[in-house]
Protein backbone atom coordinates (compact mmCIF):
# COMPACT_ATOMS: atom_id res chain seq x y z
CA UNK A 1 0.00 0.00 0.00
CA UNK A 2 1.37 3.01 -0.98
CA UNK A 3 4.80 1.84 -2.51
CA UNK A 4 5.31 4.44 -5.13
CA UNK A 5 4.79 7.16 -2.47
CA UNK A 6 7.45 5.55 0.12
CA UNK A 7 9.86 4.68 -2.77
CA UNK A 8 9.76 8.71 -3.93
CA UNK A 9 9.97 10.11 -0.10
CA UNK A 10 13.20 7.76 0.61
CA UNK A 11 14.71 8.42 -2.59
CA UNK A 12 14.99 11.75 -1.97
CA UNK A 13 16.61 11.06 0.79
CA UNK A 14 19.40 9.27 -0.78
CA UNK A 15 19.30 11.68 -2.92
CA UNK A 16 19.89 14.80 -0.87
CA UNK A 17 22.17 12.74 1.20
CA UNK A 18 24.34 11.29 -1.86
CA UNK A 19 25.01 15.15 -2.67
CA UNK A 20 25.97 16.43 0.12
CA UNK A 21 28.51 13.42 1.19
CA UNK A 22 29.82 14.07 -2.65
CA UNK A 23 30.88 17.64 -1.66
CA UNK A 24 32.63 16.48 1.42
CA UNK A 25 34.72 14.00 -0.40
CA UNK A 26 35.64 16.74 -3.11
CA UNK A 27 36.54 18.86 -0.35
CA UNK A 28 38.47 16.52 1.01
CA UNK A 29 40.36 15.64 -1.79
CA UNK A 30 41.08 19.06 -2.63
CA UNK A 31 42.56 19.67 1.09
CA UNK A 32 44.80 16.59 0.46
CA UNK A 33 46.04 17.83 -3.01
CA UNK A 34 47.19 21.14 -1.81
CA UNK A 35 49.43 18.85 1.39
CA UNK A 36 51.99 18.00 -0.75
CA UNK A 37 52.72 21.71 -1.20
CA UNK A 38 52.67 23.12 2.09
CA UNK A 39 55.03 19.97 3.01
CA UNK A 40 57.64 21.21 0.55
CA UNK A 41 57.73 24.63 1.17
CA UNK A 42 58.23 24.12 4.99
CA UNK A 43 61.02 21.56 3.95
CA UNK A 44 62.96 23.88 2.20
CA UNK A 45 62.23 26.84 4.66
CA UNK A 46 63.93 24.15 7.07
CA UNK A 47 67.10 22.99 4.99
CA UNK A 48 67.94 27.10 4.26
CA UNK A 49 67.95 27.82 7.81
CA UNK A 50 70.33 24.62 8.58
CA UNK A 51 72.70 26.02 6.27
CA UNK A 52 72.47 29.84 7.49
CA UNK A 53 73.90 28.02 10.87
CA UNK A 54 76.43 25.88 9.51
CA UNK A 55 77.63 28.80 7.79
CA UNK A 56 78.01 30.91 10.99
CA UNK A 57 80.00 28.12 12.92
CA UNK A 58 82.51 28.21 10.06
CA UNK A 59 82.69 32.15 10.35
CA UNK A 60 82.86 31.62 14.57
CA UNK A 61 85.91 29.09 14.23
CA UNK A 62 87.66 31.59 11.89
CA UNK A 63 87.22 34.23 14.25
CA UNK A 64 88.85 31.83 17.14
CA UNK A 65 92.19 30.92 15.05
CA UNK A 66 92.78 34.97 14.53
CA UNK A 67 92.37 35.52 17.98
CA UNK A 68 95.42 37.31 20.20
CA UNK A 69 97.22 34.27 21.95
CA UNK A 70 98.40 36.37 24.56
CA UNK A 71 94.84 36.68 26.00
CA UNK A 72 94.58 35.63 29.42
CA UNK A 73 92.68 32.37 30.67
CA UNK A 74 90.14 34.12 31.87
CA UNK A 75 89.83 36.71 28.81
CA UNK A 76 89.12 33.22 27.07
CA UNK A 77 86.55 32.02 29.50
CA UNK A 78 84.55 35.34 29.35
CA UNK A 79 84.62 35.17 25.29
CA UNK A 80 83.36 31.25 25.84
CA UNK A 81 80.60 32.39 28.22
CA UNK A 82 80.14 34.84 25.71
CA UNK A 83 79.85 32.35 22.85
CA UNK A 84 77.50 30.11 25.06
CA UNK A 85 75.31 32.73 25.35
CA UNK A 86 75.05 33.70 21.69
CA UNK A 87 74.39 30.27 20.99
CA UNK A 88 71.74 29.37 23.18
CA UNK A 89 69.97 32.69 21.71
CA UNK A 90 70.41 31.27 18.48
CA UNK A 91 69.02 28.18 19.65
CA UNK A 92 65.74 29.66 20.87
CA UNK A 93 66.00 31.73 17.72
CA UNK A 94 65.79 29.08 15.80
CA UNK A 95 63.11 27.27 17.70
CA UNK A 96 60.67 29.93 17.24
CA UNK A 97 61.16 30.04 13.20
CA UNK A 98 60.72 26.18 13.72
CA UNK A 99 56.96 26.83 15.48
CA UNK A 100 56.09 29.33 12.96
CA UNK A 101 56.77 26.91 9.83
CA UNK A 102 55.07 24.26 11.68
CA UNK A 103 51.24 24.58 10.07
CA UNK A 104 49.29 25.42 12.96
CA UNK A 105 46.43 22.77 14.56
CA UNK A 106 43.57 25.50 13.83
CA UNK A 107 44.63 25.23 10.53
CA UNK A 108 45.18 21.25 10.34
CA UNK A 109 41.62 21.54 12.20
CA UNK A 110 40.21 23.85 8.62
CA UNK A 111 40.99 20.85 6.14
CA UNK A 112 37.75 19.17 7.47
CA UNK A 113 35.67 22.18 8.49
CA UNK A 114 32.99 21.04 5.67
CA UNK A 115 31.81 18.26 7.63
CA UNK A 116 31.18 20.33 11.03
CA UNK A 117 30.33 23.42 9.81
CA UNK A 118 28.60 22.85 6.10
CA UNK A 119 24.99 24.45 6.44
CA UNK A 120 22.39 23.29 3.57
CA UNK A 121 21.84 26.11 1.18
CA UNK A 122 18.82 26.08 -1.41
CA UNK A 123 21.50 25.16 -3.80
CA UNK A 124 22.05 21.94 -2.48
CA UNK A 125 18.63 20.90 -2.53
CA UNK A 126 16.60 22.82 -5.23
CA UNK A 127 16.98 20.24 -7.79
CA UNK A 128 16.47 17.51 -6.01
CA UNK A 129 13.29 18.66 -4.79
CA UNK A 130 11.86 19.93 -8.04
CA UNK A 131 12.49 15.86 -9.14
CA UNK A 132 10.13 15.17 -5.99
CA UNK A 133 7.52 18.00 -7.13
CA UNK A 134 7.42 15.86 -10.24
CA UNK A 135 6.94 12.62 -9.06
CA UNK A 136 4.34 13.39 -6.63
CA UNK A 137 2.28 15.00 -9.43
CA UNK A 138 2.76 11.97 -11.68
CA UNK A 139 1.74 9.92 -8.27
CA UNK A 140 -1.27 11.85 -8.20
CA UNK A 141 -1.07 13.93 -5.87
CA UNK A 142 -2.42 17.26 -6.10
CA UNK A 143 -0.54 20.72 -7.22
CA UNK A 144 -0.97 22.24 -4.08
CA UNK A 145 -0.24 19.62 -2.05
CA UNK A 146 2.60 19.15 -3.73
CA UNK A 147 3.74 22.59 -3.78
CA UNK A 148 3.21 22.38 0.23
CA UNK A 149 4.93 19.37 0.63
CA UNK A 150 8.34 21.18 -1.08
CA UNK A 151 8.22 24.37 0.35
CA UNK A 152 7.74 22.76 4.01
CA UNK A 153 10.99 20.68 3.52
CA UNK A 154 13.02 23.72 1.95
CA UNK A 155 12.03 25.43 5.03
CA UNK A 156 12.96 23.30 7.53
CA UNK A 157 16.32 22.08 5.61
CA UNK A 158 17.69 25.12 4.43
CA UNK A 159 19.97 26.70 6.68
CA UNK A 160 20.51 23.51 8.80
CA UNK A 161 24.14 22.76 10.10
CA UNK A 162 25.29 19.45 9.64
CA UNK A 163 27.69 17.92 11.94
CA UNK A 164 27.87 14.57 10.64
CA UNK A 165 27.08 12.93 7.58
CA UNK A 166 23.88 11.40 9.52
CA UNK A 167 22.48 14.14 9.90
CA UNK A 168 21.74 14.58 6.24
CA UNK A 169 19.55 11.76 5.94
CA UNK A 170 17.63 12.37 9.43
CA UNK A 171 17.04 15.87 8.81
CA UNK A 172 15.52 14.93 5.59
CA UNK A 173 13.45 12.19 6.78
CA UNK A 174 12.49 14.15 9.35
CA UNK A 175 11.21 17.00 7.19
CA UNK A 176 9.39 14.95 5.18
CA UNK A 177 7.52 13.55 7.41
CA UNK A 178 6.32 16.73 9.35
CA UNK A 179 5.81 17.78 5.97
CA UNK A 180 3.27 14.53 5.46
CA UNK A 181 1.97 15.08 8.72
CA UNK A 182 1.04 18.60 8.49
CA UNK A 183 -0.83 17.58 4.75
CA UNK A 184 -2.46 14.59 6.67
CA UNK A 185 -3.29 17.06 9.49
CA UNK A 186 -7.30 17.70 9.40
CA UNK A 187 -10.30 17.78 12.59
CA UNK A 188 -11.86 14.39 12.64
CA UNK A 189 -15.44 13.44 12.89
CA UNK A 190 -15.66 10.64 16.09
CA UNK A 191 -18.74 9.18 14.62
CA UNK A 192 -19.26 6.54 17.71
CA UNK A 193 -19.37 9.92 20.31
CA UNK A 194 -21.84 11.47 17.55
CA UNK A 195 -24.33 8.31 17.87
CA UNK A 196 -23.93 8.73 21.45
CA UNK A 197 -24.69 12.46 21.31
CA UNK A 198 -28.25 11.29 19.15
CA UNK A 199 -28.92 8.86 21.60
CA UNK A 200 -29.24 11.13 24.41
CA UNK A 201 -31.98 12.85 21.88
CA UNK A 202 -33.75 10.00 21.28
CA UNK A 203 -32.85 10.35 17.75
CA UNK A 204 -30.34 7.98 15.08
CA UNK A 205 -27.35 8.83 13.56
CA UNK A 206 -28.01 9.77 9.85
CA UNK A 207 -25.51 9.38 7.28
CA UNK A 208 -25.62 10.06 3.68
CA UNK A 209 -23.24 8.43 1.23
CA UNK A 210 -22.39 10.16 -2.01
CA UNK A 211 -20.35 9.73 -5.49
CA UNK A 212 -20.45 8.81 -8.73
CA UNK A 213 -21.42 5.04 -10.25
CA UNK A 214 -17.88 2.49 -10.10
CA UNK A 215 -16.38 3.53 -7.18
CA UNK A 216 -18.11 0.54 -4.33
CA UNK A 217 -20.37 3.09 -3.10
CA UNK A 218 -22.96 0.32 -2.66
CA UNK A 219 -20.88 -2.45 -1.20
CA UNK A 220 -18.97 0.31 1.63
CA UNK A 221 -22.46 1.05 2.98
CA UNK A 222 -22.68 -2.78 3.58
CA UNK A 223 -18.98 -2.64 5.06
CA UNK A 224 -19.70 0.06 7.10
CA UNK A 225 -23.02 -1.56 8.56
CA UNK A 226 -20.64 -4.39 9.96
CA UNK A 227 -17.77 -2.50 11.17
CA UNK A 228 -21.02 -0.57 13.55
CA UNK A 229 -22.45 -3.78 13.98
CA UNK A 230 -19.28 -5.11 15.53
CA UNK A 231 -19.35 -2.58 17.78
CA UNK A 232 -23.06 -3.53 19.13
CA UNK A 233 -24.86 -1.29 16.96
CA UNK A 234 -28.37 -1.54 15.42
CA UNK A 235 -28.03 -0.16 11.59
CA UNK A 236 -30.79 0.71 8.67
CA UNK A 237 -30.01 0.80 5.21
CA UNK A 238 -32.15 3.17 2.84
CA UNK A 239 -32.11 2.47 -0.62
CA UNK A 240 -32.41 5.66 -2.44
CA UNK A 241 -31.04 5.35 -5.10
CA UNK A 242 -34.29 4.60 -7.04
CA UNK A 243 -32.79 5.84 -10.35
CA UNK A 244 -30.86 2.58 -11.06
CA UNK A 245 -33.02 -1.12 -10.37
CA UNK A 246 -30.01 -2.85 -10.09
CA UNK A 247 -28.96 -0.55 -7.10
CA UNK A 248 -31.83 -1.82 -5.40
CA UNK A 249 -31.16 -5.13 -6.19
CA UNK A 250 -27.58 -4.85 -5.44
CA UNK A 251 -27.90 -2.91 -1.96
CA UNK A 252 -31.02 -5.41 -1.28
CA UNK A 253 -28.43 -8.10 -1.58
CA UNK A 254 -25.74 -6.98 0.21
CA UNK A 255 -28.36 -5.99 3.07
CA UNK A 256 -29.51 -9.91 3.26
CA UNK A 257 -25.79 -11.10 3.37
CA UNK A 258 -25.03 -9.37 6.54
CA UNK A 259 -28.55 -9.11 8.04
CA UNK A 260 -29.25 -5.65 8.18
CA UNK A 261 -32.88 -4.21 7.56
CA UNK A 262 -33.39 -2.41 4.33
CA UNK A 263 -36.22 0.13 3.48
CA UNK A 264 -36.49 0.19 -0.48
CA UNK A 265 -39.33 1.29 -2.81
CA UNK A 266 -39.66 1.11 -6.29
CA UNK A 267 -37.82 2.18 -9.07
CA UNK A 268 -38.45 5.79 -10.09
CA UNK A 269 -39.85 6.28 -6.09
CA UNK A 270 -38.86 9.64 -4.67
CA UNK A 271 -35.72 8.93 -3.10
CA UNK A 272 -36.36 11.52 -0.42
CA UNK A 273 -39.34 9.71 0.77
CA UNK A 274 -37.15 5.91 0.67
CA UNK A 275 -34.56 8.10 3.37
CA UNK A 276 -37.70 9.21 5.66
CA UNK A 277 -39.42 6.31 5.99
CA UNK A 278 -35.96 4.75 6.88
CA UNK A 279 -35.46 7.40 9.76
CA UNK A 280 -38.83 6.75 11.04
CA UNK A 281 -38.32 2.83 11.12
CA UNK A 282 -35.18 3.72 13.42
CA UNK A 283 -36.66 5.58 15.29
CA UNK A 284 -39.42 3.34 16.02
CA UNK A 285 -37.48 0.28 16.27
CA UNK A 286 -34.51 2.17 18.26
CA UNK A 287 -31.91 1.82 15.83
CA UNK A 288 -28.65 3.87 16.01
CA UNK A 289 -27.58 4.89 12.48
CA UNK A 290 -29.26 5.35 9.28
CA UNK A 291 -27.17 4.43 6.24
CA UNK A 292 -28.77 6.65 3.17
CA UNK A 293 -27.60 5.32 -0.26
CA UNK A 294 -27.64 7.77 -3.23
CA UNK A 295 -27.90 7.69 -7.14
CA UNK A 296 -23.95 7.37 -8.31
CA UNK A 297 -24.23 10.56 -9.94
CA UNK A 298 -21.45 12.80 -12.06
CA UNK A 299 -21.44 15.64 -10.55
CA UNK A 300 -22.45 17.42 -13.68
CA UNK A 301 -25.97 15.93 -13.25
CA UNK A 302 -27.82 18.76 -12.15
CA UNK A 303 -31.30 16.44 -12.47
CA UNK A 304 -29.94 14.18 -10.32
CA UNK A 305 -27.64 16.59 -7.93
CA UNK A 306 -31.37 18.60 -7.50
CA UNK A 307 -32.52 14.90 -6.17
CA UNK A 308 -30.16 14.90 -3.64
CA UNK A 309 -30.18 17.88 -2.58
CA UNK A 310 -34.01 17.22 -1.67
CA UNK A 311 -32.82 14.23 0.29
CA UNK A 312 -30.67 16.54 2.26
CA UNK A 313 -33.34 18.98 2.83
CA UNK A 314 -35.94 16.31 3.69
CA UNK A 315 -34.08 14.02 6.67
CA UNK A 316 -31.46 16.95 7.50
CA UNK A 317 -28.26 13.90 7.53
CA UNK A 318 -25.77 14.38 10.27
CA UNK A 319 -23.01 13.34 8.12
CA UNK A 320 -22.57 13.21 4.26
CA UNK A 321 -19.79 10.96 3.46
CA UNK A 322 -17.56 11.14 0.06
CA UNK A 323 -16.72 8.06 -1.20
CA UNK A 324 -14.31 7.90 -3.76
CA UNK A 325 -12.11 5.34 -5.86
CA UNK A 326 -8.20 5.44 -4.50
CA UNK A 327 -7.01 4.20 -7.82
CA UNK A 328 -8.46 7.02 -9.74
CA UNK A 329 -5.67 9.79 -8.05
CA UNK A 330 -6.93 13.49 -8.64
CA UNK A 331 -9.91 12.17 -10.15
CA UNK A 332 -11.60 11.45 -6.87
CA UNK A 333 -10.22 14.77 -5.61
CA UNK A 334 -11.82 16.47 -8.04
CA UNK A 335 -15.40 14.52 -7.34
CA UNK A 336 -14.82 15.00 -3.95
CA UNK A 337 -14.40 19.27 -4.19
CA UNK A 338 -18.04 19.31 -6.44
CA UNK A 339 -19.76 17.62 -4.19
CA UNK A 340 -18.66 19.51 -1.66
CA UNK A 341 -19.39 22.67 -3.10
CA UNK A 342 -22.78 20.88 -4.29
CA UNK A 343 -24.04 19.29 -0.60
CA UNK A 344 -21.03 19.92 1.77
CA UNK A 345 -19.16 17.17 2.42
CA UNK A 346 -18.14 16.27 6.34
CA UNK A 347 -15.92 13.04 5.89
CA UNK A 348 -14.64 10.85 2.90
CA UNK A 349 -14.18 7.14 2.35
CA UNK A 350 -11.53 5.98 -0.03
CA UNK A 351 -12.16 2.56 -1.58
CA UNK A 352 -9.15 0.09 -3.11
CA UNK A 353 -6.64 1.37 -0.75
CA UNK A 354 -4.68 -1.94 -0.32
CA UNK A 355 -4.39 -1.48 -4.27
CA UNK A 356 -3.56 1.80 -4.25
CA UNK A 357 0.63 2.15 -4.84
CA UNK A 358 0.29 5.58 -6.06
CA UNK A 359 -0.83 7.00 -2.34
CA UNK A 360 -1.71 10.41 -4.59
CA UNK A 361 -5.38 10.93 -3.43
CA UNK A 362 -4.76 9.40 0.16
CA UNK A 363 -2.17 12.26 0.60
CA UNK A 364 -4.64 15.07 -1.19
CA UNK A 365 -8.17 14.44 -0.82
CA UNK A 366 -8.33 15.78 2.64
CA UNK A 367 -6.62 18.80 2.53
CA UNK A 368 -7.75 19.69 -0.93
CA UNK A 369 -11.60 19.98 0.56
CA UNK A 370 -10.20 20.34 4.36
CA UNK A 371 -11.97 17.20 5.36
CA UNK A 372 -10.92 13.78 7.20
CA UNK A 373 -10.21 10.61 5.85
CA UNK A 374 -12.51 8.26 8.24
CA UNK A 375 -11.78 5.26 6.31
CA UNK A 376 -10.60 2.92 3.86
CA UNK A 377 -11.40 0.16 2.14
CA UNK A 378 -9.00 -2.37 2.10
CA UNK A 379 -10.41 -5.66 0.37
CA UNK A 380 -13.18 -8.03 -1.15
CA UNK A 381 -14.86 -8.73 2.36
CA UNK A 382 -17.26 -7.10 4.20
CA UNK A 383 -15.23 -6.59 7.27
CA UNK A 384 -12.35 -5.09 5.16
CA UNK A 385 -13.01 -1.87 5.84
CA UNK A 386 -10.51 0.12 8.86
CA UNK A 387 -10.83 3.20 10.32
CA UNK A 388 -8.16 5.91 9.06
CA UNK A 389 -5.51 7.28 11.25
CA UNK A 390 -2.84 9.76 9.96
CA UNK A 391 -0.50 8.77 12.03
CA UNK A 392 -0.49 5.01 10.43
CA UNK A 393 -0.49 6.60 7.24
CA UNK A 394 3.06 8.21 8.08
CA UNK A 395 4.08 4.54 9.46
CA UNK A 396 3.14 3.15 6.16
CA UNK A 397 5.34 5.02 4.33
CA UNK A 398 7.81 5.73 6.57
CA UNK A 399 8.57 2.54 8.21
CA UNK A 400 10.76 -0.38 7.25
Amino acid sequence: MFESLKKKLSGTVGKITDKLSQEEEEAQKSEVQEEPGKIGIEKALKDEKKVKKADKKKAEKADEKRADKSDTTAEKSDKKKEKSNTKEAETKQGNAIDEEMEPSEKEKKGIFSFVRHKTISEKDVDDILFELEMSLLEGDVALEVAEEIINSVKEDLVGRKIKRRSDVSEFTKEALKKAISKILEVDSQDIESLIALKRKQGEPLKIMFVGINGTGKTTTIAKVATHFMAKGYKPVIAASDTFRAGAIEQLTHHADKIGVKIIKHKKGADPAAVAYDAVEHARAQGKELVLVDTAGRMQTNVNLMDEMKKIQRVIKPDLILFVGDALTGNDAVEQARKFDDAVGVDGIILTKADADAKGGAALSIGHVINKPILFLGTGQSYSDIMEFKPEWMVEQVFGE
